[in-house]
């Protein structure tokens, strides 16, 4: 069985999805819709906030992310986010880690440069 683009973008998603939240995190607080506005925009980073919140549940328990209730001034109030020192941490190996990677598979893909 061949893989589709919707299999191979899942486990893009799987491996990054959660370290696309922290760099957005890295910007500033924000709150979960804000967030799934950001990272959805064009659907290939993020596609439904039912995987946001448990994501976000996650980062809290590693103590990468905390949270605080704010007033909405056009609603209830909303659950912000924001990155910790540990997340902050956790982005920057990830950043090591991720520029050399791509551009290893990035060289894969397109070949050596002449």
């Amino acid at each position: 069985m061949e893989p589709t683009p919707d299999d191979v973008r899942t486990q893009l998603r799987r491996g990054t999805l959660e370290f696309c939240v922290l760099a957005h995190l890295a910007r500033s607080p924000a709150y979960g819709q804000d967030i799934a506005r950001a990272l959805g925009r064009d659907r290939v980073l993020f596609a439904s906030e039912g995987t946001l919140y448990p994501l976000l549940t996650r980062l809290r328990g590693r103590g990468w992310v905390d949270t605080t209730w704010q007033e909405s001034p056009t609603g209830p109030p909303r659950r912000y986010h924001r990155l910790t020192d540990t997340g902050r941490a956790a982005l920057d190996a990830f950043v090591e880690v991720w520029r050399p990677y791509r551009a290893a598979v990035d060289h894969l893909l397109e070949g050596p440069t002449a």
